[in-house]
């Protein structure tokens, strides 16, 4: 019995021991708060709308590497693309569409969406809308593209010195300005080294169709052509030159993989940091519609890599030219300049304005063929 009383007492003071090492670890509450814990920041998203696929190689490979890079910079930046829009009413649908979505800033990628595009900013005043190589602005919708014509005109002396029939064939898209811009300015880069050669143009009314303008590449190798240029998405008119043994020079980005035997260089696009600049004033509240047109020293426009076939004396010639662009020392498009007819159409001393390079509507001397309507 006392054992048992022993027992009951021990057990009595352990209990009595556990409750108070337990009352002496307990830990006060945190206080409380009736702040909310904060979200987290929602995305600026972006849309663009191509007008080809983002395979192209091409002009909307560039466009779309320009997208990646914008994500890459700005991490509070969602973007969104539709491809292969065609330049009609599903545009401005597309468009639409986008800012349902969220987007707070459209990037439309080429002419013929501008109009499509204007009637979606009438309709949307709070989102930001940049349509490319076109000239219609609105409060909430500028113009943007690059001086191309600058590193055409140096591709140009390049063929210029790479031919040996002095017939070079051109590729073109549509008559538009910006590809008859192209052409002339290519075509004075040629002349200037070689005043014999001659630039035949063949239309294909195209952005993007490779077999149409592989063979268009074709009708001008068989006429006599050793240097094959371009203005359209793909590849197709080099791969024509390097099957025929001739020359060729690219457009949009470095395409040496795809005609290695051929390709000489290519004028390239560099569309990222324009996008993450842009993007960054919107985002900042500072942009401000404008048409924009980046010359080659801000980086939008370069001529690409040269292929080990272009010789070190034309590299240099080229590359002394392109310093004199870069100073504005000198332009592409600075008297004396005559048209098909011999007759002056720049005087010497003389530059042509911005608004006339983008109307342009007349071949200069050395071209052969004629501007469609």
């Amino acid at each position: 019995m006392l054992k048992q009383k022993k027992t009951l007492v021990l057990v009595a003071l352990l209990v009595a021991l556990a409750m108070l090492v337990s009352a002496c670890g307990t830990k006060p509450e945190a206080p409380k708060t009736s702040e909310p814990a904060k979200p987290a920041e929602e995305k600026l998203k972006v849309g663009f709308v191509y007008v080809g696929p983002v395979g192209d190689a091409g002009w909307t490979w560039a466009h779309d590497q320009g997208r990646q890079y914008l994500e890459k910079e700005l991490p509070y930046v969602q973007t969104m693309y539709y491809e292969s829009v065609p330049e009609g009413a599903d545009a401005e649908r597309v468009m639409t569409e986008m800012v349902e979505k969220g987007a707070k800033v459209i990037f439309a990628t080429s002419y013929g969406f501008m109009d499509y595009m204007l009637n979606v900013a009438k309709k949307y005043p709070d989102v930001t809308f940049l349509h490319n190589s076109g000239y219609k602005t609105d409060k909430n919708m500028g113009t943007y593209f690059g001086r191309m014509y600058q590193p055409r005109y140096l591709s140009g002396i390049v063929a210029g010195k790479m031919t040996k029939s002095n017939v070079i064939g051109y590729v073109a898209a549509f008559p538009i300005p910006e590809v008859v811009r192209g052409i002339n300015a290519f075509t004075l880069g040629v002349r200037s080294v070689n005043p014999n050669a001659k630039v035949k143009v063949v239309w294909t009314s195209t952005w993007f169709d490779p077999p149409k303008e592989k063979d268009a590449a074709m009708s001008l190798l068989e006429v006599g052509a050793d240097v094959i240029a371009q203005h359209q998405d793909t590849p197709g008119p080099q791969q024509a030159a390097e099957e025929k043994g001739a020359f060729a020079i690219g457009y949009n980005s470095d395409m040496r993989k795809f005609a290695p035997k051929a390709n000489l260089t290519s004028p390239v696009w560099n569309w990222g940091p324009y996008y993450v600049r842009t993007v960054k004033a919107v985002k900042e509240g500072t942009w401000k519609s404008e048409e924009y047109w980046g010359p080659m020293s801000d980086g939008i426009v370069d001529l690409g890599p040269y292929s080990d076939l272009v010789p070190e004396e034309v590299k240099k010639l080229v590359d002394a030219k392109k310093q004199e662009i870069l100073s504005g020392k000198w332009d592409v498009f600075w008297g004396p300049i005559k048209d098909q007819t011999g007759a002056v159409k720049v005087a010497e001393g003389q530059k042509m304005t911005d608004a006339e390079m983008l109307s342009f509507d007349w071949f200069v001397e050395g071209v052969e063929g004629t501007i469609t309507k």
